[in-house]
């Protein structure tokens, strides 16, 4: 009598068997990857060239975030500031704060040369992503809500995953994220209590007309 099964489905328990270990392995992986700083790169906090301290200049001394970022409420981009703007207060012919200062050799010899000084870039979309900082800047969000506290920060790290569940969570409640237009640079500022906040955040966005995009071309263009 001839056998039921041929001789090679005797492998098949042990190929079932891998292939769930491999399909999980790879399951387990993958969250665990795209799950932690090494993609969504909260907590990158790479060293700039020159040591700049935003807990210096923007929480102990107050500086606005446009001395800098001349045109974040102007434009699509938040500018990175050229050495120009640094040697008002660093050059010894005006503020002459540390103009000699070893730290700001680069600042020094940017500005001399006409060549940029290489900071790295920390905050970084891919091109396929849309991001206006001015239409969010003008509608009340303000730049802790995806840069975090930076203005207690001695070095500026990336504290939220900026990712698209991150951005959907804020355009489905935009009431949560937004504050009058006067604060939008105070970033110490905080609503008297969570309630408080939604109320006059859905008042804002009522006023305002505040109407997020949902859908995929709103932020992939």
């Amino acid at each position: 009598m001839a056998n039921v099964f041929p001789k090679w489905s005797n492998l098949v328990p042990i190929k079932v068997v891998i292939a769930l270990f491999l399909t999980v392995s790879a399951a387990t992986a993958g969250a665990w990857y795209y799950f932690s700083p090494n993609y969504t790169k909260v907590g990158y906090m790479p060293t700039q060239p020159v040591p700049y301290s935003h807990a210096l200049h923007v929480g102990q001394l107050g500086l606005d975030c446009r001395m800098c970022h001349t045109f974040v409420d102007r434009s699509a981009h938040a500018n990175i500031p050229g050495p120009s703007v640094c040697m008002n207060c660093h050059s010894p012919d005006l503020g002459n704060i540390l103009s000699d200062s070893p730290r700001l050799a680069p600042i020094r010899e940017s500005f001399a040369s006409g060549q940029p000084v290489p900071w790295i870039k920390i905050h970084n979309e891919p091109d396929y992503v849309y991001f206006n900082h001015a239409v969010h800047v003008n509608r009340g969000v303000s730049c802790v809500e995806c840069h975090g506290q930076i203005n207690e920060m001695d070095t500026v790290a990336e504290a939220k995953p900026l990712g698209m569940t991150f951005c959907l969570n804020c355009h489905r409640n935009p009431e949560q994220a937004v504050r009058p237009l006067d604060k939008v640079f105070d970033l110490t500022w905080k609503a008297d209590s969570a309630a408080a906040q939604t109320d006059e955040g859905t008042k804002f966005v009522h006023d305002w007309k505040v109407l997020p995009p949902q859908s995929c071309s709103g932020c992939h263009r």
